[in-house]
């Protein structure tokens, strides 16, 4: 089946986004800001448009984590950087990283076509997508280019988050599906959500229990209500590219699969990874 053009999206941007994730320059930014240790950093960059917010919301709307992974990162980043702070130097490292990966790699282009995408999400229930949209747009092409693809993800995340939801699973129990596609591993994954053996094997019951999951993996159940997340959260995804149309999307592919290649191929993102993200 050719892929739906929805993912065909995200495999292209998500390197270009998913570098703030792991390159030096955010977490040494963090660090200079006085945020302690590498998950505060994260916790707190990806909420910080939300305002100094507290765990609790935090845990629902990233979904995947395990509560108390969260609730040891917040409120108490606030403590030690604002969140406006948190956002600027957030933005200026990635930037940075971007500049060390791509080097002087024109992007003007790119970044009005993802702006253009950007501007058609539509917000409702997407709280995260809304807090970076309403991140003021820098004037430099690379925070440019990083900000309109971290719309996007949120955008197509928050969307996910319902799809999976909607077909009556946990942010656990959709990390188990996740692995059980084989488009990231329990090693990838288990420590970096915070979920103890305990709980990973208390929710494999349970899926078990459901007819969701088997020895092998997804049963035919399990696949087929995979299958349904997926395909909702691909159309939950669509309006940025019906804002682009079929001609500015495969303008966007040819200009971002390259530059995401190039990342990807340099170590700027790894591969496999806990988002499941590929080489495009």
């Amino acid at each position: 089946m050719k892929p739906n053009p929805a993912r065909t999206l995200w495999t292209a941007i998500e390197p270009l986004h998913a570098v703030v994730y792991f390159a030096a320059e955010p977490a040494a930014a963090a660090k200079e800001v006085g945020l302690r240790g590498w998950w505060m950093g994260y916790f707190a960059g990806r909420a910080a448009p939300l305002g100094p917010i507290g765990p609790e919301p935090v845990t629902s709307m990233f979904f995947g984590f395990a509560p108390r992974m969260v609730a040891r990162a917040l409120p108490d980043a606030w403590s030690f950087a604002s969140p406006a702070e948190v956002v600027r130097t957030r933005v200026e490292a990635v930037e940075a990283a971007l500049a060390r990966l791509l080097g002087t790699e024109t992007v003007d282009e790119l970044v009005a076509l993802l702006e253009q995408a950007a501007a058609a999400c539509q917000f409702d229930a997407r709280p995260l997508a809304a807090a970076w949209a309403a991140v003021p747009r820098p004037d430099r092409p690379l925070a440019r280019l990083w900000l309109a693809t971290c719309v996007l993800r949120e955008h197509r995340g928050d969307g996910h988050v319902l799809a999976a939801v909607a077909s009556g699973l946990s942010g656990l129990e959709t990390t188990l599906t996740h692995v059980a596609t084989g488009a990231t591993s329990r090693k990838q994954v288990q420590r970096a959500r915070g979920w103890t053996d305990e709980e990973w094997s208390a929710a494999t019951e349970g899926l078990t229990e459901r007819g969701l999951l088997d020895a092998e993996g997804l049963t035919p159940a399990g696949a087929e209500v995979r299958r349904t997340i997926e395909e909702t959260t691909d159309r939950l995804a669509g309006a940025p590219l019906e804002a682009l149309g079929p001609a500015g999307v495969d303008r966007v592919l040819d200009l971002a699969i390259p530059l995401s290649r190039r990342i990807i191929d340099d170590g700027g993102v790894p591969i496999p990874n806990p988002m499941g993200a590929t080489r495009p």
